[in-house]
Protein backbone atom coordinates (compact mmCIF):
# COMPACT_ATOMS: atom_id res chain seq x y z
CA UNK A 1 0.00 0.00 0.00
CA UNK A 2 1.25 3.19 -1.05
CA UNK A 3 0.71 6.58 0.76
CA UNK A 4 -0.08 9.19 -1.84
CA UNK A 5 2.60 11.95 -1.44
CA UNK A 6 1.24 15.70 -0.82
CA UNK A 7 2.35 18.21 -3.33
CA UNK A 8 4.39 20.68 -1.76
CA UNK A 9 3.35 24.28 -3.09
CA UNK A 10 5.56 26.52 -5.22
CA UNK A 11 8.20 28.26 -3.49
CA UNK A 12 6.58 31.11 -5.21
CA UNK A 13 3.27 30.97 -3.45
CA UNK A 14 4.77 29.78 -0.25
CA UNK A 15 6.91 33.24 -0.10
CA UNK A 16 3.50 34.87 -1.18
CA UNK A 17 1.60 33.24 1.34
CA UNK A 18 4.45 34.74 3.67
CA UNK A 19 4.50 37.86 2.58
CA UNK A 20 0.92 38.46 2.94
CA UNK A 21 0.57 37.37 6.45
CA UNK A 22 3.59 39.43 7.40
CA UNK A 23 2.01 42.53 5.67
CA UNK A 24 -1.28 41.77 7.33
CA UNK A 25 0.22 42.10 10.92
CA UNK A 26 1.95 45.07 9.58
CA UNK A 27 -0.87 46.60 8.61
CA UNK A 28 -2.40 46.05 12.08
CA UNK A 29 0.59 46.93 14.12
CA UNK A 30 0.25 50.21 11.78
CA UNK A 31 -3.50 50.66 12.63
CA UNK A 32 -3.30 50.58 15.86
CA UNK A 33 -0.41 52.34 16.39
CA UNK A 34 -2.16 55.25 14.06
CA UNK A 35 -5.21 54.55 16.87
CA UNK A 36 -2.40 55.66 19.48
CA UNK A 37 -1.69 58.11 17.59
CA UNK A 38 -5.07 59.71 17.41
CA UNK A 39 -5.54 59.57 21.08
CA UNK A 40 -2.51 61.83 21.48
CA UNK A 41 -3.64 64.34 18.60
CA UNK A 42 -6.97 64.52 20.51
CA UNK A 43 -5.22 65.40 23.97
CA UNK A 44 -3.19 67.73 22.14
CA UNK A 45 -6.37 69.51 21.15
CA UNK A 46 -7.22 69.45 25.20
CA UNK A 47 -4.03 71.20 25.72
CA UNK A 48 -4.84 73.82 22.48
CA UNK A 49 -7.63 74.71 24.18
CA UNK A 50 -6.40 74.99 27.88
CA UNK A 51 -3.46 76.83 26.13
CA UNK A 52 -5.87 79.30 24.63
CA UNK A 53 -6.97 80.76 28.19
CA UNK A 54 -3.76 80.65 29.74
CA UNK A 55 -0.86 83.42 29.51
CA UNK A 56 1.83 82.10 27.05
CA UNK A 57 4.14 82.23 29.81
CA UNK A 58 2.50 80.09 31.60
CA UNK A 59 4.82 77.56 33.78
CA UNK A 60 3.17 73.94 33.34
CA UNK A 61 4.08 71.39 36.03
CA UNK A 62 2.52 68.14 37.61
CA UNK A 63 3.51 65.58 39.99
CA UNK A 64 3.69 61.66 39.47
CA UNK A 65 3.86 59.02 42.76
CA UNK A 66 5.09 55.42 42.34
CA UNK A 67 2.78 53.51 40.65
CA UNK A 68 3.31 50.66 43.49
CA UNK A 69 2.28 53.19 46.04
CA UNK A 70 -0.58 54.26 44.42
CA UNK A 71 -2.32 50.86 43.39
CA UNK A 72 -2.58 50.42 47.32
CA UNK A 73 -3.54 53.63 47.95
CA UNK A 74 -6.71 53.52 45.31
CA UNK A 75 -7.96 50.56 45.91
CA UNK A 76 -8.37 51.91 49.77
CA UNK A 77 -9.85 55.09 48.76
CA UNK A 78 -11.81 53.66 45.48
CA UNK A 79 -12.99 50.09 46.48
CA UNK A 80 -16.82 51.49 46.69
CA UNK A 81 -16.02 52.89 43.17
CA UNK A 82 -14.23 51.26 40.66
CA UNK A 83 -16.01 48.70 39.34
CA UNK A 84 -13.31 45.93 38.97
CA UNK A 85 -12.29 46.90 42.84
CA UNK A 86 -15.78 46.28 44.11
CA UNK A 87 -15.49 42.58 43.08
CA UNK A 88 -12.52 41.18 44.99
CA UNK A 89 -11.81 41.31 49.02
CA UNK A 90 -8.03 42.36 48.44
CA UNK A 91 -5.86 44.03 46.29
CA UNK A 92 -3.70 41.08 46.08
CA UNK A 93 -6.80 39.20 44.68
CA UNK A 94 -7.29 41.47 42.22
CA UNK A 95 -3.76 41.36 40.82
CA UNK A 96 -3.74 37.83 40.31
CA UNK A 97 -6.23 37.75 37.83
CA UNK A 98 -6.72 41.51 37.01
CA UNK A 99 -8.71 40.33 33.46
CA UNK A 100 -11.60 38.38 35.50
CA UNK A 101 -12.46 41.66 37.00
CA UNK A 102 -11.66 44.61 35.15
CA UNK A 103 -13.58 45.76 32.08
CA UNK A 104 -12.56 48.91 30.83
CA UNK A 105 -16.05 49.92 29.40
CA UNK A 106 -17.11 49.77 33.28
CA UNK A 107 -17.53 52.93 35.88
CA UNK A 108 -14.96 54.28 37.60
CA UNK A 109 -12.51 51.28 36.10
CA UNK A 110 -9.65 54.60 35.44
CA UNK A 111 -8.82 53.61 38.76
CA UNK A 112 -7.92 50.66 38.30
CA UNK A 113 -5.29 50.70 35.66
CA UNK A 114 -2.60 53.48 34.81
CA UNK A 115 -3.94 56.10 36.80
CA UNK A 116 -1.60 58.40 36.09
CA UNK A 117 -1.59 57.99 32.61
CA UNK A 118 -5.31 58.48 32.40
CA UNK A 119 -4.73 61.70 34.66
CA UNK A 120 -2.28 63.06 31.55
CA UNK A 121 -5.46 62.21 29.25
CA UNK A 122 -4.32 59.37 27.37
CA UNK A 123 -5.73 55.91 27.22
CA UNK A 124 -4.98 54.16 30.04
CA UNK A 125 -6.15 50.79 28.11
CA UNK A 126 -3.37 50.86 25.46
CA UNK A 127 -0.63 48.65 24.67
CA UNK A 128 2.89 49.37 26.16
CA UNK A 129 4.50 49.51 22.93
CA UNK A 130 7.71 50.98 22.76
CA UNK A 131 6.60 53.78 20.48
CA UNK A 132 3.50 54.60 21.81
CA UNK A 133 5.35 55.06 25.15
CA UNK A 134 8.13 57.72 23.59
CA UNK A 135 5.27 59.22 21.54
CA UNK A 136 3.48 60.26 25.12
CA UNK A 137 6.64 60.77 26.58
CA UNK A 138 7.51 63.25 23.87
CA UNK A 139 4.13 65.06 24.66
CA UNK A 140 4.77 65.49 27.96
CA UNK A 141 8.04 66.18 28.21
CA UNK A 142 6.83 69.03 25.39
CA UNK A 143 3.91 70.56 27.50
CA UNK A 144 4.99 70.01 31.17
CA UNK A 145 8.16 72.35 31.92
CA UNK A 146 8.70 70.45 35.65
CA UNK A 147 7.70 66.80 36.66
CA UNK A 148 8.28 66.29 40.30
CA UNK A 149 8.28 62.68 42.28
CA UNK A 150 5.62 63.14 45.65
CA UNK A 151 7.92 60.72 46.92
CA UNK A 152 10.91 63.51 46.96
CA UNK A 153 8.20 65.99 48.04
CA UNK A 154 10.53 68.91 49.68
CA UNK A 155 13.54 68.12 46.91
CA UNK A 156 10.58 68.66 44.42
CA UNK A 157 9.21 71.89 46.01
CA UNK A 158 13.06 73.03 46.08
CA UNK A 159 13.12 72.42 42.17
CA UNK A 160 9.96 74.67 41.72
CA UNK A 161 10.81 77.31 43.88
CA UNK A 162 13.85 77.91 41.79
CA UNK A 163 12.39 77.37 38.54
CA UNK A 164 9.28 80.23 39.93
CA UNK A 165 12.20 82.42 41.39
CA UNK A 166 9.93 81.87 44.93
CA UNK A 167 11.15 82.33 48.57
CA UNK A 168 11.21 79.20 50.94
CA UNK A 169 8.22 80.63 52.60
CA UNK A 170 6.64 80.05 48.93
CA UNK A 171 6.96 76.50 49.33
CA UNK A 172 6.42 75.18 53.01
CA UNK A 173 3.65 73.44 53.20
CA UNK A 174 1.65 70.67 56.31
CA UNK A 175 1.33 67.23 54.81
CA UNK A 176 -2.47 66.98 53.78
CA UNK A 177 -5.06 64.15 52.55
CA UNK A 178 -2.53 61.59 53.74
CA UNK A 179 -4.05 58.63 55.78
CA UNK A 180 -3.69 56.91 58.88
CA UNK A 181 -1.12 54.32 59.36
CA UNK A 182 -4.32 51.87 59.93
CA UNK A 183 -5.40 51.51 56.79
CA UNK A 184 -1.67 51.37 54.91
CA UNK A 185 -0.66 47.82 53.65
CA UNK A 186 2.42 46.87 52.42
CA UNK A 187 2.18 44.95 49.70
CA UNK A 188 4.39 40.96 49.02
CA UNK A 189 7.33 41.54 46.68
CA UNK A 190 5.29 38.86 44.09
CA UNK A 191 1.86 41.50 44.41
CA UNK A 192 4.68 44.96 43.48
CA UNK A 193 5.86 42.36 40.80
CA UNK A 194 1.93 42.14 39.20
CA UNK A 195 1.41 46.07 39.79
CA UNK A 196 4.02 46.89 37.67
CA UNK A 197 2.80 44.37 35.03
CA UNK A 198 -0.77 45.89 35.34
CA UNK A 199 -0.16 49.62 35.27
CA UNK A 200 2.95 49.03 32.51
CA UNK A 201 2.40 52.61 31.17
CA UNK A 202 2.32 54.47 34.57
CA UNK A 203 4.84 51.95 35.25
CA UNK A 204 7.34 53.32 32.29
CA UNK A 205 5.93 56.77 32.76
CA UNK A 206 7.50 56.88 36.39
CA UNK A 207 10.43 55.36 35.32
CA UNK A 208 11.15 58.08 32.94
CA UNK A 209 10.62 61.14 35.03
CA UNK A 210 12.31 59.91 37.67
CA UNK A 211 15.40 59.69 35.51
CA UNK A 212 14.47 62.93 34.61
CA UNK A 213 14.19 64.45 38.07
CA UNK A 214 17.30 63.59 39.30
CA UNK A 215 19.00 64.94 36.68
CA UNK A 216 17.28 68.08 38.10
CA UNK A 217 18.90 67.69 41.08
CA UNK A 218 21.68 67.05 40.08
CA UNK A 219 22.32 70.30 37.88
CA UNK A 220 21.16 72.18 40.79
CA UNK A 221 23.41 70.48 42.84
CA UNK A 222 23.75 68.05 45.36
CA UNK A 223 25.05 69.60 48.22
CA UNK A 224 22.76 72.66 47.95
CA UNK A 225 19.65 70.30 47.59
CA UNK A 226 20.52 68.81 50.82
CA UNK A 227 21.19 72.19 52.91
CA UNK A 228 17.81 73.96 51.21
CA UNK A 229 15.72 70.89 51.99
CA UNK A 230 17.22 71.35 55.63
CA UNK A 231 16.43 75.07 55.64
CA UNK A 232 12.94 73.95 54.39
CA UNK A 233 11.87 70.90 56.61
CA UNK A 234 13.56 73.19 59.71
CA UNK A 235 10.85 76.05 58.61
CA UNK A 236 8.16 73.91 58.44
CA UNK A 237 8.73 72.24 62.05
CA UNK A 238 8.82 76.29 63.44
CA UNK A 239 5.29 76.94 61.73
CA UNK A 240 3.65 73.40 62.67
CA UNK A 241 5.38 74.40 66.94
CA UNK A 242 3.00 77.63 66.09
CA UNK A 243 -0.03 76.73 64.31
CA UNK A 244 -0.74 72.89 65.88
CA UNK A 245 -1.61 71.37 68.75
CA UNK A 246 0.55 68.88 69.88
CA UNK A 247 2.85 70.25 66.59
CA UNK A 248 1.54 67.11 64.75
CA UNK A 249 -0.99 65.44 62.80
CA UNK A 250 -4.24 63.49 64.89
CA UNK A 251 -7.25 61.44 63.74
CA UNK A 252 -10.26 62.65 61.90
CA UNK A 253 -12.36 61.77 65.02
CA UNK A 254 -9.96 64.19 67.33
CA UNK A 255 -10.35 66.98 65.02
CA UNK A 256 -12.05 70.06 67.03
CA UNK A 257 -13.30 72.20 64.32
CA UNK A 258 -15.20 70.66 61.80
CA UNK A 259 -14.95 72.84 59.11
CA UNK A 260 -11.45 71.75 59.14
CA UNK A 261 -12.23 67.95 58.85
CA UNK A 262 -11.15 66.22 56.04
CA UNK A 263 -13.50 64.49 53.61
CA UNK A 264 -13.69 60.89 54.57
CA UNK A 265 -13.57 58.28 51.62
CA UNK A 266 -13.58 54.83 51.48
CA UNK A 267 -11.78 52.46 53.50
CA UNK A 268 -8.93 55.41 54.00
CA UNK A 269 -8.92 57.30 57.48
CA UNK A 270 -7.80 60.85 56.63
CA UNK A 271 -5.83 62.55 59.31
CA UNK A 272 -6.00 66.16 59.74
CA UNK A 273 -5.15 68.93 62.35
CA UNK A 274 -5.96 70.84 65.34
CA UNK A 275 -4.56 75.10 65.56
CA UNK A 276 -3.11 76.08 68.84
CA UNK A 277 -5.99 78.36 70.31
CA UNK A 278 -3.69 80.78 71.47
CA UNK A 279 -3.34 82.47 68.13
CA UNK A 280 -4.03 86.24 66.95
CA UNK A 281 -6.40 86.62 64.07
CA UNK A 282 -3.25 86.98 61.59
CA UNK A 283 -1.79 84.00 62.59
CA UNK A 284 -4.63 82.02 62.70
CA UNK A 285 -5.55 82.86 59.23
CA UNK A 286 -2.51 81.94 57.84
CA UNK A 287 -2.60 78.88 60.00
CA UNK A 288 -5.93 77.84 58.50
CA UNK A 289 -4.49 78.34 55.39
CA UNK A 290 -1.83 75.70 55.74
CA UNK A 291 -4.40 72.99 57.28
CA UNK A 292 -7.26 73.48 55.57
CA UNK A 293 -8.15 70.40 52.97
CA UNK A 294 -8.86 70.94 49.74
CA UNK A 295 -12.19 70.62 49.14
CA UNK A 296 -12.36 73.66 51.91
CA UNK A 297 -9.85 75.22 50.04
CA UNK A 298 -11.49 75.51 46.89
CA UNK A 299 -14.89 76.44 48.28
CA UNK A 300 -12.78 79.54 49.77
CA UNK A 301 -10.87 79.89 46.12
CA UNK A 302 -14.47 79.94 44.36
CA UNK A 303 -15.51 82.84 47.05
CA UNK A 304 -12.96 84.98 46.30
CA UNK A 305 -12.76 84.17 42.39
CA UNK A 306 -16.40 84.23 41.97
CA UNK A 307 -18.12 86.61 44.94
CA UNK A 308 -21.94 86.78 44.48
CA UNK A 309 -23.17 89.47 43.22
CA UNK A 310 -26.56 91.48 44.26
CA UNK A 311 -28.36 89.59 41.26
CA UNK A 312 -26.94 86.20 42.77
CA UNK A 313 -28.42 87.03 45.87
CA UNK A 314 -31.49 87.77 45.01
CA UNK A 315 -31.78 84.50 43.07
CA UNK A 316 -30.74 82.84 45.87
CA UNK A 317 -33.30 84.22 48.48
CA UNK A 318 -35.60 83.92 45.70
CA UNK A 319 -35.01 80.15 45.53
CA UNK A 320 -35.04 79.79 49.44
CA UNK A 321 -38.47 81.79 49.41
CA UNK A 322 -40.05 79.22 46.54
Amino acid sequence: MFRRRRRKKPRLLQWCTLSVLWMTIVILMAIGLAIQTLGIADKKSHTQKVEKVMAKETFYFSILRNPVTLAESSFTYYKGTSAAFKKVDSLEQFLRDPWRYYSARERGNQYARNLMWFDFGFDHNSNDTADYVELVLKEIRSTFHLILLSEYFDESMILLKDALCWEFDDVVSFKLNFRSDVTVRRLSEEAVRRVKAWNALDWKLYLHFNHTFWQKVESYGQQRMRSDVRVLREKRRKLMDLCLQGSKPVEASQIQDKNIKPFQYGRAQIMGYNLNSNLDNSTREKCLRMVMPELQYKDLLDAKLFPPTPTTKSQQQLEVHF
